[in-house]
């Protein structure tokens, strides 16, 4: 029998504000009023979940991004209108707390205008998918193999850079990685 996906608990009257930094950025899956672009401080974007269901399988994994500690993280963050934070927070846990990987957290984000507190989905290190960080070699070949539920996994990489750059950054390693991968996509290997 499969664990129940735990509730997000949110303070009632306060608004919801959601970072993200991988998917969400493109991909967030619930309603909102409002975007803007956001600093998390204490933990940055990493390559470092394995994945056997969202982007691999069992036979094949790919990688997930988590947000690990140390450093800081620019995303996105959105606001959800008032009347749709239950439905945002069912979807949200059903998304990133069906497994342990992630925990749902609270932390301040830095907008343009200032900072908000915002729920944010920070790497769980004790799970048994925590890579930990991998070299540029080690991370192409899972993704260039893993292909899960929610698409290939080298497409969720190439997309994540894509909005980084849209944000006007350049994150070094992710951009290494995606010219390893492509590389080894048009040899038609996975591994090197």
């Amino acid at each position: 029998m499969r664990p129940r996906t735990p509730a997000i608990a949110w303070p009632e009257r306060q608004p919801l504000w959601v970072f993200g930094y991988g998917s969400l950025m493109w991909d967030p899956g619930f309603h909102y009023v409002e975007m803007q672009p956001a600093r998390l401080y204490g933990y940055h974007r990493s390559f470092c979940v394995r994945s056997t269901s969202y982007r691999g399988t069992p036979e094949r994994p790919g990688l997930v991004f988590g947000l690990d500690a140390g450093g800081s993280c620019v995303g996105r963050a959105y606001r959800v209108a008032a009347a749709k934070v239950a439905e945002a927070l069912g979807y949200l846990a059903h998304r990133e707390l069906r497994i342990e990987t992630y925990l749902a957290r609270r932390h301040l984000v830095r907008l343009p205008g200032g900072a908000v507190e915002a729920l944010c989905f920070v790497v769980n290190r004790r799970v048994d998918q925590y890579m930990g960080r991998l070299a540029v070699e080690r991370m192409a070949t899972y993704v260039c193999q893993g292909v899960g539920e929610r698409g290939a996994c080298f497409d969720y990489l190439k997309s994540t850079v894509e909005h980084l750059r849209a944000l006007g950054l350049h994150d070094h390693t992710l951009e290494r990685l995606l010219a390893v991968a492509t590389a080894r996509r048009r040899r038609g290997r996975a591994h090197p």
